[in-house]
Parts: structure tokens; C-alpha cells; sequence
């Protein structure tokens, strides 16, 4: 009887040992957990804006950027840049909680000789440093694949919905390393058993030192595929800086590299 009730005993401490250990629920994870994981998942999107209401919670036109595709905001470290209009505008961003603070915009000086791009440049220079609330939630419309849904409220009460497409260190997995290549004006036949006739890109790698003056040119190369966000225009010289993210578990014949453009740093018309 005493081995029987030492064996029941002992049963009940180990159910109650693994009611312990047991992974947490959803509710059970700390507000603040939840909290940063939000914050993490509103730097790793593009934002693009797809929707807007009036303070009335009518729907209205969604500011529009360039070429009329939708403006797209961007969160890096306590910076939010917005991206698509004639300038780029960029400031700094606090969280707490629900609620958003978002210090008036900077801009870059390029003039614009569309007008109402540059109106809706203005505009959205002065609602962005009203935000006042913000909240993420997965879109209904994509069940299987639901895309990040970011709200964002302004003082007035007039909101914006932005949905968010990953960034390509999110789509990586990796952060990127810096590299700076020179586009040769034209393009030029390159022999490929898998693409025959093909017209590779030429380009050579262009290092800098630390007070930015250039230090080192590589050989031009062939470019075979294409470097993401970069649409290349004969007779443009251009040095382009680019993020270049290693990929894993590539096939033998494929690179190992994707390169996605950062930025344009110079262009030149090359004459014939």
C-alpha cells in the first residue's frame, strides 16, 4: 500500500512538472514580448499605402507618389523615410504602446516639375508628424498567405492602411554587405549555354575608402540576370550601390549572390 501511494505521488509531481514546462499560449506571452515583436515586424516590411479614410471615416483617395503607384513608407532604427514622391522625406520615430510619434520630415531639394506631386509631397509632410496611433493585423483578403496590414492614425482622426511587402533582408535571411558597381552604357553579347543571344550587363567593382574617395577598380565582368530595382537605359553610365545578400542551398550553375539596388550614386550620358 505504501509503494502504491509513493508511486501515485510520484506520477501527480511529474504532471504537475510538465503543466510547468509547457510551451506558453499566445495570451500567455508578455505584453512586452508581443509588443517588440511588433516593433521588429514594422522594420522588416515596406509600407505601401493602399487605403485612407477622412476624419469623418469616409474613404478618400489614397495619396498617390510618382507615375501614380502608391507612396511607400519605410522603418529602419527610429527612422521612417517615405519613398515614391518627387523627394524623399525621412525623420525620426518613438513608439509607445498603440501610440506613434513622428518628427517633422526632412526633404531632399529636388525640384519637381509635377505639380501635384509636389502638392501631395507637402501634404504629406505636414499629416505625418500629426500620427498619433498605429496598429498591424493580417490582411483578410490572402487566407493562405496573409500580408501585414499597418494602420496608422493621425490627430484629426483621418487613417492610412499600408501593406507590407518584405524587405529583402527579410526575404534573405540575412543582413546584406555593401558593394559598389560600375554599369558599363551598354550591354553586350555573352555567350551562356542557357541563354543563348543573351545581352549580359558590363560592370567592375568600385571600392572607396573611408573619406570617400575611390581607391580600387576591379575588371569589367559579364552581369548575367539582373540586379533588383534597377532598370538599366542604353548609352546611361551609372555607379550603383548595392546590398548583396548570400543565398543558401543554391544549384551548382546559379549564383550564390542577389544584389538589390540601394541607391544610384552617379549617371553619365555616354556618347557613341
Amino acid at each position: 500500500m505504501k509503494k502504491t501511494l509513493t508511486l501515485a505521488a510520484g506520477i501527480v509531481a511529474l504532471l504537475s512538472l510538465v503543466a510547468c514546462t509547457a510551451p506558453p499560449t499566445a495570451s500567455d506571452t508578455p505584453a512586452s514580448e508581443r509588443q517588440m515583436d511588433k516593433e521588429i515586424s514594422l522594420k522588416a516590411y515596406h509600407w505601401a499605402l493602399f487605403a485612407a479614410a477622412g476624419k469623418d471615416g469616409q474613404p478618400q483617395p489614397a495619396t498617390a507618389g510618382m507615375g501614380g503607384k502608391p507612396l511607400t513608407l519605410n522603418f529602419t532604427d527610429r527612422q521612417v523615410s517615405v519613398d515614391g514622391l518627387c523627394n524623399l522625406l525621412s525623420g525620426g520615430y518613438t513608439l509607445s504602446g498603440s501610440k506613434i510619434s513622428i518628427t517633422h520630415p526632412v526633404s531632399t531639394m529636388k525640384a519637381c516639375a509635377d505639380a501635384n506631386l509636389m502638392r501631395n509631397e507637402h501634404e504629406v509632410g505636414k499629416l505625418l508628424p500629426t500620427a498619433t496611433n498605429w496598429s498591424m493585423a493580417k490582411a483578410d483578403s490572402a487566407p493562405n498567405d496573409p500580408a501585414p496590414v499597418l494602420t496608422l492614425t493621425f490627430k484629426d482622426g483621418s487613417k492610412w492602411r499600408l501593406k507590407g511587402e518584405p524587405t529583402a533582408t527579410t526575404r534573405y535571411g540575412s543582413e546584406p554587405e555593401r558593394v559598389f558597381l560600375e554599369v558599363a552604357a551598354q550591354r553586350e553579347a555573352c555567350s551562356h549555354p542557357l541563354m543563348p543571344n543573351y545581352q549580359c550587363l558590363k560592370v567592375r567593382e568600385i571600392q572607396y575608402g573611408d573619406n570617400g574617395v575611390q581607391t580600387q577598380t576591379g575588371p569589367w565582368i559579364h552581369y548575367y540576370g539582373n540586379i533588383e530595382g534597377y532598370t538599366h537605359r542604353p548609352g546611361i553610365r551609372n555607379v550603383l550601390r548595392i546590398n548583396r545578400y548570400t543565398l543558401k542551398n543554391v544549384p551548382a550553375d546559379a549564383s550564390k549572390y542577389a544584389d538589390v539596388l540601394d541607391m544610384v550614386v552617379s549617371s553619365e550620358t555616354v556618347r557613341p
